[in-house]
C-alpha cells in the first residue's frame, strides 16, 4: 500500500489526476471539454478509465457512494457522446456542454474528499468522507459548476447567435 491506497488505487488516482488536469487546461485554452480536441478526447477517456478502476476499488467496504457516482458518470458521459451526434437537435451542443463539465464535478467531489481524509499523512484535514466541511465544500463546487455552466452556454449562445448573424 502507498499512502493507505492500494496498487489499484494507485493507478485510480494517477488517471483521475490526468483526468483533471486535461480538463483544467481545456477550461483555460478552450473555455469547455471540447471532444473533438486532444485534450478533450484525454479527458473523456481517462475518465472512463478512472470510473472502471474505481469499480474495483473496495477500501471502505463493499459496493457504495463511489461506485454509484462512477456508474452516473459513465452516464452522463454517454450523453454527451449522443449530444455530440447531435441526437438532441439544436440542443445537442448545450446537452454536451453541461454534460462534460457535470462530469468535471463529478471528478472533483471524491477528489476533495479523499485528499481531506488522506492529507496530511498521519493527520487528515478531516475525520471521514461523512465530515460536515465536506458538504459545505461539495455545496460550493456545485456553485463554481452553476456559475461555469451559465458562462458556458452564454458563449455557446453568443457563438449561435453570431453564425446565425455571419450566414444572414
Amino acid at each position: 500500500m502507498i499512502y493507505g491506497l492500494t496498487y489499484l488505487g494507485v493507478i485510480h488516482t494517477l488517471i483521475s489526476l490526468v483526468a483533471v488536469f486535461a480538463a483544467v487546461l481545456a477550461f483555460v485554452s478552450d473555455k469547455a471539454i471540447v471532444p473533438s480536441s486532444a485534450l478533450g478526447r484525454t479527458y473523456i477517456w481517462t475518465t472512463v478509465f478512472t470510473c472502471l478502476t474505481g469499480f474495483g476499488i473496495y477500501q471502505h467496504g463493499g459496493f457504495g457512494k463511489p461506485h454509484v457516482l462512477g456508474i452516473i458518470t459513465l452516464l452522463v458521459l454517454g450523453l454527451a457522446w449522443l449530444a455530440d451526434r447531435r441526437k438532441f437537435g439544436a440542443r445537442s451542443p448545450a446537452v454536451s456542454t453541461v454534460s462534460y463539465s457535470l462530469t468535471f464535478l463529478f471528478h472533483m467531489i471524491p477528489a476533495v474528499t479523499e485528499t481531506s481524509t488522506r492529507l496530511p499523512l498521519g493527520a487528515p484535514l478531516l475525520p471521514n468522507a461523512e465530515a460536515p466541511e465536506l458538504k459545505t465544500v461539495t455545496g460550493l463546487l456545485f456553485l463554481l459548476f452553476l456559475i461555469g455552466v451559465t458562462l458556458q452556454l452564454r458563449r455557446l449562445k453568443k457563438g449561435a447567435a453570431a453564425g446565425l448573424a455571419a450566414a444572414a
